[in-house]
């Protein structure tokens, strides 16, 4: 098979004086390339290169993301999963009382027996939060959640021992844990 240069010279497209002229260019061309030891550089294949790792960049990013939103996912269904199979009876009926307590920046409140109450109050129990309502589940079971999620969690009491200053003339009046408001 001919070469280009030799078929465009067939079809009469180019003389024999620019061919040569074309081939002497050439010929002077990896003269010098060969004798100042630089590389040839593939601009094609350079940005082709490029392209190749940034889409595989890209790539990575999205699959980080993708497994990132699983995971979440995930979490959230164990968290469904705990509180569902551990809710605990509010007790509510005729001798029931309000429990107040905040969930962000609103006032919330719930009807519980009066046993349930001192229980959230001592820390036995905990308020965790299930979609758009609240649901009482045991200590051990909202620790569980708070690992996982710690937004889920929203009283979880615990009993503290607090000293008293010697110095504080307020150290008679101690401020009852179970206190309404």
């Amino acid at each position: 098979m001919a070469s280009l240069q030799d078929q465009l010279l067939k079809a009469g497209l180019i003389d024999a004086k620019k061919a040569k002229q074309a081939n002497k260019e050439k010929r002077k061309e990896t003269n010098v390339a060969r004798r100042s030891n630089e590389e040839v550089v593939d601009e094609i294949k350079q940005s082709a290169e490029q392209a190749r790792q940034e889409k595989a960049e890209r790539d990575r990013e999205l699959n980080r993301q993708r497994d990132q939103e699983l995971q979440q996912k995930a979490i959230a269904a164990q968290i469904k999963q705990l509180i569902e199979n551990h809710r605990q009876s509010k007790g509510a009926g005729e001798g029931d009382v309000e429990y107040n307590f905040s969930d962000g920046k609103l006032i919330k409140k719930i009807r519980v027996s009066k046993l349930v109450q001192e229980q959230i109050v001592r820390g036995v129990l905990a308020v965790v939060k299930l979609g758009e309502g609240y649901e009482v589940v045991p200590r051990i079971v909202a620790d569980k959640i708070a690992q996982r999620d710690e937004k889920f969690v929203i009283v979880a009491n615990t009993k503290t021992q607090q000293q008293a200053d010697e110095d504080d003339p307020y150290k008679d009046y101690v401020i009852p844990d179970d206190l309404m408001w």
